[in-house]
């Protein structure tokens, strides 16, 4: 029997899709002279806010983008704001530093007014310690320490919809009901698909609660589970459907290899550096989700649409 000739893909938008590559490195800088650039009044004790949440996030979206630190990054906001002929007045590096661990970032995304179709994974990402060649060559001289990052993405518009910075400890099963908490309750959540990692009564009770039908291969010694509950229901009609038609079968029946997307994903992550510069869990938590927006306005400006040839 002839062996089948492997599927070969295509991109259909080539030009599109180059023009908005080539849009992402755009030096274009445009301030909105609307944009609330001061802190509105509170009315609480104390001395209030000088600078709004929108001044801070794009002091610290520069600094990301730029890979620059923190007294680097006034300089470049003055330049920038000098050039576009405003007075508006600049955060200093104490008051970024400070606002940083606290800030509520505003992550854009794109709603696609279909059911939502999620792809959960995590990674780790490194805050401490020596670079992988100088560990390599030398050995490590201190110990390396990491963070986790838990997405879920939505695989039709390509945006992240959620987002969990936790120690490098934390498995990953416990955190998709908080993920799928951040998606708000009106929106409706079609599929969700992740690893063996999430084959859990918990993780199935939680997509379960959402409408949702999970897309998770059964662990490879998974068993049937006792059927007490709808999880239980869930997990065990997927390990027989996995017996029936076979593990490789199964995934290409349901479509399960979408999930390399939100793995490309990652490497999106970390091409603005493979540490983060925090030290402060609040402070990292607010780099990664600076670069999460960051990450969604490129996807916005264009994306690469791909089919099978046969």
């Amino acid at each position: 029997m002839p062996k089948p000739s492997p599927i070969r893909y295509r991109t259909t938008n080539w030009s599109d899709y180059n023009a908005a590559l080539r849009k992402r490195g755009s030096l274009s800088v445009w301030f909105d002279p609307e944009t609330v650039w001061h802190a509105d009044k509170t009315g609480k004790r104390g001395r209030p806010e000088t600078f709004s949440d929108a001044a801070i996030q794009t002091c610290l979206t520069l600094k990301v983008l730029f890979g620059l630190p923190l007294r680097q990054t006034v300089g470049l906001v003055e330049s920038l704001i000098q050039m576009a002929g405003l007075d508006w007045p600049v955060p200093d590096y104490s008051t970024l530093c400070r606002r940083q661990a606290r800030i509520a970032v505003q992550v854009p995304y794109r709603a696609s007014g279909q059911p939502l179709n999620l792809l959960i994974d995590s990674t780790g990402i490194k805050f401490r310690g020596d670079g992988e060649w100088q560990a390599r060559k030398h050995g490590p001289s201190r110990r390396r320490q990491w963070r986790k990052v838990h997405l879920a993405m939505d695989a039709g518009t390509g945006d992240v919809r959620a987002v969990e910075l936790t120690s490098s400890r934390q498995g990953d099963s416990p955190l998709l009901p908080e993920l799928l908490a951040q998606i708000p309750p009106e929106e409706t959540i079609g599929t969700v698909t992740a690893d063996g990692a999430y084959d859990t009564r918990r993780c199935h009770g939680a997509i379960i609660d959402r409408g949702a039908d999970a897309v998770i291969p059964i662990r490879r010694n998974g068993r049937a589970w006792k059927e007490d509950c709808p999880a239980a229901a869930a997990g065990n009609e997927i390990l027989r459907a996995t017996r029936r038609l076979g593990r490789a079968l199964w995934k290409k029946w349901t479509g399960y290899h979408v999930r390399s997307r939100v793995e490309a994903l990652m490497n999106c992550l970390k091409l603005f550096g493979e540490r983060i510069m925090s030290r402060d869990p609040a402070r990292q938590a607010a780099e990664i989700q600076i670069r999460i927006a960051i990450m969604n306005r490129f996807s916005a400006l264009g994306r690469a649409e791909i089919e099978a040839v046969r």
